[in-house]
């Protein structure tokens, strides 16, 4: 390219710079008035005079300018379900990221069964969920706290994008399109037990993947492990197992997770509809905070029971199906069997419900072109 050349190009290069000043100065300013009024507003002179010269330099109709502007400063009401499952999986593996340790720690909870000593005393090898921690962390290292979250991140972006992206179509679908007002909680319950069978039904590989992983502990010296990592355990299970072994568990699954979907999403739901009510309140993060943690708290009172016996159904196969694992559970260990791990299933899904209800409600804003932290 020669001197010349640069010398032609040289006020073209001019005019973009001067369009590109002039626009971002307009919309700095549009956005400082719309910030000051408390509304969107084409009405004002510094407005009014900013159309004039965009239009004036680029050569176009005013009111081209002005309708193309406003619909990209307007808000969206609504997100599509694509937009949904998206921000749904998104908020759920990064909660499942930072809450991986507390859930193996659950798991391994569930899993344990009394062991007899000499003495006639039973000595459980876990205690707890910090001894359950600590133990983990001292014999397998810190990665060991980590174990599934390859699969884990799998099922929350196929179960957590299709139940929680599911959940607003089918309670639209439940009291019809043309429906105004409050829906009623027994219809948000109904919405959220189908939206969580049917992710599950499509989901249930990648969760019995990472319980398996989960489930392994410290093994004795010389013994391999069972699957190198999550991949490899997807293609042993249906070499060993037969691929219908993927969905070993399905009917507890189903139903925990059935259960707790409903336990979570009806009634933040519900809550967050409440709060939103009460003077002083409105659509924040506090509000938010709020409702997640209730919905946690639900969701484990609810599920706890369900949620044991899907850990062994899945983490052992000697039982034959969902009522024997029920019934040898009850006979052996008690009705508090059903209850082991509940703190650390609190901690967990009590953090993993603030950390998904936080992340998901500010990433839907940036879908609907609003200020994030509102």
């Amino acid at each position: 390219m020669t001197s010349r050349d640069l010398k032609l190009m040289s006020p073209w290069f001019q005019l973009v710079c001067n369009s590109w000043d002039i626009m971002a100065h307009g919309w700095s300013r549009t956005r400082s008035l719309i910030s000051q009024r408390g509304q969107q507003t084409d009405k004002g002179p510094d407005w009014i005079t900013f159309q004039e010269k965009v239009s004036s330099f680029l050569h176009l109709p005013q009111s081209v300018l002005t309708a193309t502007t406003m619909a990209d400063l307007n808000p969206r009401i609504e997100i599509s379900f694509l937009e949904t499952f998206i921000c749904s999986a998104f908020a759920a593996c990064f909660a499942e990221l930072c809450t991986v340790p507390l859930d193996t720690a659950k798991v391994r909870l569930q899993l344990q069964r009394k062991i007899p000593t000499g003495d006639g005393d039973n000595l459980p090898k876990y205690r707890g969920s910090l001894g359950t921690l600590s133990t983990i962390a001292r014999e397998e290292g810190i990665s060991g706290l980590w174990k599934g979250v390859i699969a884990g991140l799998h099922r929350q972006c196929i179960y957590g994008g299709l139940r929680i992206g599911l959940y607003e179509p089918v309670k639209t679908f439940l009291v019809g399109s043309d429906f105004i007002g409050d829906i009623p909680l027994y219809q948000k319950i109904l919405a959220a037990l189908l939206t969580g069978a049917i992710a599950i039904i499509v989901a249930n590989p990648t969760d019995l993947v990472k319980v398996r992983l989960q489930s392994e502990g410290k093994l004795p010296a010389g013994v391999p492990r069972r699957y190198a990592g999550a991949v490899d355990a997807y293609f042993t299970i249906v070499k060993m197992e037969g691929v219908s072994a993927l969905w070993t568990g399905l009917g507890p699954n189903i139903a925990r997770n059935a259960i707790v979907n409903a336990a979570e999403l009806a009634s933040y739901d519900q809550i967050k509809e409440t709060i939103m009510k009460i003077p002083g309140f409105g659509d924040s993060v506090l509000t938010h905070l709020l409702a997640s943690l209730a919905a946690g708290f639900f969701a484990v009172c609810i599920g706890s029971p369900v949620d044991v016996v899907k850990s062994r159904m899945m983490g052992d196969s000697t039982y034959r199906n969902t009522i024997d694992c029920f019934i040898k559970t009850m006979k052996t260990e008690g009705i508090m069997a059903f209850y082991k791990g509940f703190l650390p299933n609190f901690t967990r899904l009590g953090t993993w419900n603030v950390v998904m209800f936080l992340t998901l409600e500010q990433v839907k804003k940036v879908f609907l072109r609003e200020g994030l932290l509102d």
